[in-house]
């Protein structure tokens, strides 16, 4: 039997390459134990054909945890999100949002807004593939096909095939002319067409994404969409997301401190290190944990230069809490002492 959203989800976290990896996922699930994740994307035939180890390896704890696919053929999408719902995901969610010309060179992501019936038939392969929520996260538009009409035609067709979801970047795409970068900043904002999609859709579960900086600006929006995700602001200070689950999830969690959040992280790094992972794959998430604090730099650059000292582990974040939190903690000193033996060798 099909599992479906029993409720919408008020909040997620974006699916980001190059960040939203396992590392950066166990990050958040210290700050926020409600809001949904999302794995970077990951291509059907990678899971079909690779590591699926790497690829779909996670922490329990990090759940709940959608993986986000990418691809056009509806046998290959089906197998991949059968194997991510053996593995333990909570949702599958298909890409039709990436504009990056070599995403778009092999015919999936943003491209497909322009083929919706693609795109249906390979949500309704996926739906007979798995029971858990099958979602479609996707733009505003792609280059000409850019009017309300169209985004209510490429909706219209794809619900049919049983989308549980659609998360809609409020921006529109250009395939040609724009980096990924500039996609994610020059087009301006449509808000208020996402809004309309809503109103005239009160069926179907809509969720706003694009330029987000904050939880009162998704408690804004959601006045008007089931559920807003967040993308590079979550990265860039993670503690935004500190008082998600009590506003926006009603949670009796209490809000977590930066102190908890370091010392959740002590016993993971120990953990993923004896696994072969290397420390700077699991402090370069925490470079931002202080931004915006007093010591927020030093806790910056005592991670940076401290990930290149020889044999340095776990212990590197307790430093830097106690020279942070603390003032206790003397960087240079520590330094010192360690290259005393060194300098006293034959």
């Amino acid at each position: 039997m099909r599992s479906r959203r029993t409720s919408p989800q008020p909040l997620s976290v974006a699916p980001m390459m190059d960040r939203t990896d396992r590392h950066f996922r166990y990050l958040l699930r210290a700050i926020t134990r409600e809001t949904l994740l999302y794995t970077e994307m990951v291509t059907a035939k990678a899971v079909l054909h690779g590591d699926r180890g790497r690829l779909l390896g996670f922490h329990p704890e990090e759940r709940p945890l959608a993986l986000q696919l990418g691809g056009d053929d509806p046998r290959e999408l089906a197998e991949a999100a059968r194997l991510g719902e053996a593995w333990g995901y909570d949702e599958v969610n298909l890409n039709v949002g990436c504009p990056s010309p070599r995403v778009a060179a092999a015919d999936f992501g943003a491209v497909l807004m322009g083929r919706p019936e693609t795109v249906a038939r390979a949500v309704e392969a996926m739906r007979a593939a798995v029971g858990i929520p099958v979602t479609v996260k996707h733009r505003i538009g792609i280059d000409e096909l850019d009017q309300y009409a169209d985004l209510e035609r490429f909706v219209r067709i794809v619900a049919m095939a049983g989308a549980d979801a659609f998360t809609v970047h409020a921006r529109k795409a250009w395939l040609s002319g724009l980096s990924p970068k500039e996609n994610r900043e020059v087009p301006p904002l449509r808000y208020p067409e996402v809004y309309r999609l809503k109103r005239e859709r009160p069926d179907l579960v809509i969720e706003l994404n694009g330029g987000v900086r904050d939880l009162d600006a998704a408690e804004e929006h959601l006045r008007h969409v089931d559920g807003v995700m967040i993308g590079r602001a979550a990265y860039d200070d993670p503690m935004l997301l500190a008082g998600a689950d009590a506003r926006l999830y009603a949670s009796g969690a209490p809000t977590a401190d930066r102190r908890a959040v370091v010392e959740h992280m002590v016993p993971y790094v120990e953990e993923r290190l004896a696994d072969g992972a290397p420390l700077h794959a699991l402090t370069r998430h925490l470079l931002n944990l202080y931004r915006g604090r007093p010591g927020g730099r030093r806790w910056r650059r005592h991670l940076s230069e401290g990930v290149l000292r020889p044999g340095a582990g776990p212990e590197l974040l307790l430093e830097g809490l106690r020279l942070v939190e603390d003032g206790t903690y003397d960087g240079a000193r520590h330094a010192a002492d360690a290259a005393a033996p060194l300098a006293g060798a034959t």
